[in-house]
């Protein structure tokens, strides 16, 4: 399957240069090596994601401070209105004043929002956010949320906070990152109980992810169920992983859920999201 779907990081934490230093973290993550390699790598994103055949993706920046969010957004935005094929992206901080910001931003054409709680260190359950989850349940707008504890945990990760915001706003069109691993077991039924709710592959099945987290093959008929059902999409975070892209593709492919399955997830689940 050649053309791919895929919401990937490009270029977006790696070019902004306003204070999120990834090979910095990389270092710390996955050792010198492989984040010198990741700094040489992405410089190339937008053009070696059309390669492999992909024709559609997110710039998908997050805040790990106040004051961030709306400069991020502002940037991928504009990234969005000038890059073929990229889908206009936005994130939010729990801060005040985040209710206007992300409405404007929805305003602005934003289709799709990011926010990762490890790095955020924010409760997603705290009063300030009740008012943005109503927002983008009422737009149909889809938030892309790094809930799980991995690979890395964090206060505020785990199934049961954002759970709680899910049992608040059920018709929430959340994409639980990285299935919600380490807590699959709590991510996967939850996405079958939330009609708008969907897991992304981001990271899972692939060697680095592996080596700090096995995910449990036994919950595999059900990530099937909803792949067909059009509620597991295709995520990588290309370019900023310590692995070739490939590694990603090649790891769904070893579930072995069948070609319906893998069209699925690769091309139609996406594309029926944000065409």
């Amino acid at each position: 399957c050649r053309d791919l779907w895929t919401y990937t990081c490009i270029s977006c934490r790696a070019g902004v240069g306003q204070g999120v230093d990834v090979l910095r973290t990389w270092r710390r993550v996955v050792g010198r090596a492989l984040a010198e390699h990741l700094q040489d790598w992405r410089a190339g994103a937008t053009g070696d994601a059309a390669g492999v055949g992909v024709r559609r993706f997110g710039c998908l920046s997050y805040a790990h401070k106040p004051g961030m969010a709306t400069w991020l957004s502002e940037w991928s935005l504009a990234f969005a209105a000038r890059t073929p094929g990229a889908i206009p992206c936005a994130t939010f901080f729990l801060e005040p004043g985040v209710e206007t910001y992300v409405a404007r931003a929805i305003d602005a054409g934003a289709m799709l929002f990011k926010v990762h709680l490890q790095v955020g260190g924010f409760d997603p359950r705290d009063p300030l956010l009740q008012s943005v989850w109503g927002q983008l349940a009422e737009a149909d707008v889809p938030a892309v949320v790094h809930a799980g504890s991995g690979p890395m945990a964090g206060r505020f990760t785990g199934s049961g906070p954002f759970g709680e915001v899910m049992a608040q706003h059920p018709q929430l069109p959340a994409i639980v990152a990285h299935m919600g691993v380490a807590e699959e077991h709590e991510s996967v039924p939850m996405a079958a109980r939330y009609e708008r709710m969907r897991l992304d592959t981001t990271m899972v099945g692939t060697g680095f992810m592996e080596r700090q987290h096995r995910f449990d093959p036994g919950i595999m008929p059900a990530v099937q169920e909803l792949g067909l059902a059009g509620k597991v999409v295709f995520g990588s975070d290309f370019p900023n992983i310590p692995y070739p892209y490939a590694e990603q593709v090649e790891a769904v492919q070893r579930w072995d859920l069948g070609d319906d399955w893998l069209r699925a997830v690769l091309w139609e689940n996406g594309m029926d999201l944000f065409g």
